[in-house]
């Protein structure tokens, strides 16, 4: 099993920006995609975005255009940049393989509000 931790989470208005990191226990981002994903309250857990061992990228229709995934293998440190935030992201958001493989992580909470 490989552990992850996220953060760089907080509250954050409208039109603002965050930048999520997530560590990774061990060297998988250049065997495994990586995906991040989020729960909002009372909602299922839904992928936003997803990165492959070779650098291609893919995107939830929501967040297109809004959210850049990223890694750094030597860091074994999966991004997510998130730009032009909307109350809808507000949601806990987690990184884990894609599928999911692995034990998920505490999550780092994301409000999006005025």
């Amino acid at each position: 099993q490989v552990q992850f931790v996220e953060s760089g989470g907080g509250l954050v208005q409208p039109g603002g920006s965050l930048r999520l990191s997530c560590a990774a226990s061990r060297s998988i981002f250049s065997i495994l995609r990586m995906g991040w994903y989020r729960q909002a309250p009372g909602k299922q857990r839904e992928l936003v975005a997803a990165i492959t061992p070779g650098g291609s990228t893919n995107y939830a229709d929501s967040v297109k255009g809004r959210f850049t995934i990223s890694t750094d293998n030597a860091q074994n440190t999966v991004y997510l940049q998130m730009n032009s935030l909307k109350p809808e992201d507000t949601a806990v958001y987690y990184c884990n393989t894609n599928p999911q493989i692995h034990y998920w992580g505490q999550g780092t909470q994301v409000t999006v509000s005025s």
